[in-house]
């Protein structure tokens, strides 16, 4: 036989065409921006494209004092702002307020706890959510364990992690229970595995969803897709044809009024440890015997333990950090960072980060990975690229450089996962240009998610919320993925640390990031790939 085999797995099938089981979301952090820009907005849209159960219900807990009516007009507000979906159908909006309520309670107070008790135990009657919760901690990451060990005391944690098991629509028996963990995931490799240790107290590993949004984004989900579904590519997936790859996260904004927070994080907390590393491991992995959410997680996490340890003896040949000063980007002044509000005086802290990364694995010994993100850079943009080898023998006596100067070379094949934003893929090759010569010119295949399907993609939080509810795990971080990462980057932010302002680089508001970084990358007789 000859072809494709397809597995009738119904694992297999878009979970998009899925509606999950009755439930009741509980939002921990309801007055905070990001239940307003993001997680009311995403339900609005699930409700929109008809995959939220009928039997839903969503109650926002936080300190502030306000009714369910007040609630549900900010909520209302925040929709019509920050939706992707406009105009707002009022048809919706009113289905997904009727489930929508707000319990004001503090986190550490045990009888705000009582009344959510009594709350959920009343949805389960009146709506039919079964006991089946999904508890979101979309607040700042210090009271995370209190609020843990909180709904553990008051009996709110069903231990049926895999499915309902002897409920009904009535709310009998006993529904599943889950719970959504929003990143800083710790502060380092010890703070992180005390913050595991103090969950599992009352959550089962697979009762918990530590959500990296980047995972949810299209552009994310399809790396795996492109990869494995298409014989064309997965070939020259290796050292043998992968010259190196470059994974960018570049931001166009400075910290816009958060500095008390991003001066205790900073790029490598920020950004390195989550995104950049889980987009490394999609990118790196090899392929999963089936697309169960742990055969994923395993590739995953083989790659990541992988990583060669940065030799701190050479840090700067292999990292770069360094602050923004002062500069314009988009015509508007952007402010030293050492200035901004709430950082501290004399900060160390980096809002630029570059590594040199190196995976001891048959597929890609050799081959370097250069992760590279940072604030207040010439754009917004987050993209893989992967660049191939020259080919062995030149064949021509010209290629014109993009910078139209002639030179005895040929520009790379470049293949580029652009992530955010206009998300797409596209293929860069040679290819010769009309006329009598024989040269060669770049030029780009692709396409983009917006022309190519004629809608823009969803938003990385509905996907997630949706895969929760329906028990999927695959998009999420598992407790090794998390230690595995911050052990790689705890080491270099140590020594970070311990050299403070020592060996820590500037660059303007606006550029692509210091002229160190372009020494990095030149030593190994490579250039930045900038958008």
């Amino acid at each position: 036989m000859t072809g494709t085999q397809t597995l009738a797995d119904p694992t297999t099938q878009p979970l998009r065409d899925q509606v999950p089981d009755g439930c009741a979301l509980v939002i921990f952090g309801a007055s905070g921006d990001l239940t307003r820009r993001k997680l009311v907005p995403a339900l609005y849209a699930l409700a929109h494209d008809g995959l939220l159960p009928d039997r839903f219900v969503a109650v926002g807990l936080a300190r502030r004092e306000k009714s369910h009516q007040v609630f549900r007009d900010e909520m209302r507000a925040a929709v019509d702002q920050f939706s992707r979906l406009h105009p707002l159908k009022p048809e919706v909006w009113d289905r997904l307020a009727q489930g929508l309520y707000y319990i004001p309670a503090s986190f550490d107070d045990p009888a705000g706890y009582e009344r959510l008790g009594a709350f959920l135990a009343d949805a389960d009657r009146q709506h039919g959510t079964a006991g089946n919760r999904v508890f979101y901690l979309a607040t700042p990451p210090a009271p995370y364990a209190s609020i843990v060990d909180r709904l553990g005391a008051a009996g709110l944690v069903s231990d049926a992690w895999d499915g309902p098991r002897g409920g009904d629509a009535t709310g009998k028996g006993q529904g599943w229970s889950r719970i959504i963990i929003e990143k800083p995931f710790g502060r380092d490799l010890s703070t992180a595995r005390a913050l595991n240790a103090d969950i599992h107290k009352v959550f089962r590993e697979r009762q918990v969803y530590r959500i990296d949004h980047y995972l949810g984004k299209e552009t994310v989900q399809n790396i795996l897709t492109f990869r494995f579904g298409n014989s064309i590519f997965e070939p020259l997936w290796n050292r043998r044809y992968v010259d190196h790859v470059q994974l960018l996260v570049a931001e166009d904004l400075g910290v816009e009024g958060r500095g008390e927070y991003y001066d205790t994080a900073g790029a490598m907390r920020d950004m390195v440890q989550n995104h950049m590393l889980q987009l490394l491991s999609l990118v790196a992995m090899e392929p999963p015997a089936t697309f169960e959410p742990d055969a994923v997680r395993d590739e995953k996490v083989k790659v990541l333990r992988a990583i060669r340890p940065v030799n701190l003896a050479r840090s700067g040949d292999v990292t770069i950090r360094a602050q923004y000063v002062s500069g314009t980007q988009g015509g508007k002044k952007i402010p030293t960072y050492a200035d901004e509000p709430g950082v501290a005086e004399g900060t160390a802290t980096e809002t630029y980060a570059a590594l040199r990364l190196e995976i001891d694995n048959w597929r890609w010994a050799g081959v370097p990975f250069y992760l590279r993100t940072g604030k207040a850079l010439a754009r917004r943009v987050t993209e893989v690229t992967i660049q191939y080898r020259q080919p062995p023998l030149l064949l021509f006596a010209h290629a014109e450089h993009p910078r139209h100067e002639e030179r005895d070379v040929i520009e790379p094949n470049r293949l580029t996962l652009r992530i955010q934003p206009d998300e797409g893929i596209s293929l860069r090759v040679g290819l010769k240009p009309p006329g009598p010569r024989i040269s060669l010119v770049p030029a780009r295949l692709g396409f983009v998610y917006r022309d190519t399907f004629g809608v823009d993609p969803a938003e990385a939080y509905e996907r997630l919320l949706l895969d929760c509810m329906l028990g999927d795990s695959t998009l999420f971080i598992r407790r090794d993925e998390v230690e595995t990462a911050w052990a790689l980057v705890t080491p270099v932010l140590e020594a970070w640390a311990a050299a403070g302002r020592n060996g820590l680089a500037s660059y303007p508001a606006g550029s692509w990031g210091p002229k160190e970084a372009d020494g990095f990358i030149q030593t190994d007789a490579r250039e930045w790939v900038n958008p």
